[in-house]
């Protein structure tokens, strides 16, 4: 067992800001989690989506499934039911990520899913087989959080790993687990849409500092003891914009 973990959350197609926080990470050392959402609302997603298959492959990263790769899964099952829904939530940039700009106007959704599903086999196969979560010593490293209700959280119905917010950010945690996790963006956690700012309460550690809306990135170095390192890389190319 690696003596630290990596933690890495949400970064939305944000390909250079994963570089940059990717490039302390010392695969020596440290247990590299991707905590999910590599993909929609930024402009590359490919790249990001490719290199989390990397990492994985390479390096045995542990890559859990957000709501996001969620969504680029259900549209390609059922594409005409999906498709309004998910290019309202970042997913007309992922598919020009993954094909061309404009193919969103170009071709159906059914004709998109097909070509993506034909030319990203791997990956979409890959995509299907992410697990959930990921426990290290006393943490678990999640999407979204838990279910705090269950008397076991590993009972955490698949959808609030992947979707829940409020009863879990709000819930006592007497799992015994710190529980680290992504999907709502801690600018929002702090209450005051601004501070990117890890969130840390009641032994819970939000770490999706909002990079695609112009927020940050956070790369997070654990030990069992608690954290050792926080990188966090602004968005430099945009305005902070919260509701895009």
């Amino acid at each position: 067992m690696k003596p630290y973990v990596y933690a890495i959350s949400d970064i939305h197609g944000e390909y250079e800001l994963f570089k940059q926080v990717i490039s302390y990470f010392d695969p020596t050392l440290h247990q590299l989690v991707l905590m999910g959402d590599l993909n929609d609302r930024g402009a590359h997603t490919k790249e990001s989506f490719l290199l989390g298959m990397k990492l994985v492959k390479e390096f045995d990263a542990i890559y859990l499934r957000g709501n996001h790769e969620e969504y680029f899964l259900e549209f390609l099952v059922s594409p005409e039911d999906w498709y309004p829904m998910y290019l309202r939530n970042g997913g007309k940039e992922t598919i020009e990520s993954l094909l061309h700009k404009g193919a969103t106007e170009e071709y159906s959704p059914t004709e998109i899913s097909m070509m993506i599903r034909s030319r990203y086999k791997e990956l979409v196969d890959f995509l299907v087989e992410r697990p959930l979560y990921y426990e290290w010593q006393q943490y678990v490293f999640v999407h979204a959080g838990v279910d705090l209700s269950k008397k076991d959280w590993h009972e955490t119905s698949p959808r609030d790993f992947l979707w829940i917010r409020e009863p879990f950010h709000q819930g006592k945690n007497k799992t015994g687990k710190t529980i680290v996790f992504g999907h709502t963006i801690t600018p929002m956690l702090h209450g005051d849409m601004q501070t990117t700012d890890l969130w840390l309460s009641d032994n819970k550690i939000g770490i999706d500092g909002g990079a695609v809306f112009g927020g940050s990135v956070h790369g997070v170095i654990f030990d069992e003891n608690g954290i050792v390192q926080d990188i966090e890389y602004q968005n430099l190319n945009g305005p902070w914009q919260p509701d895009r």
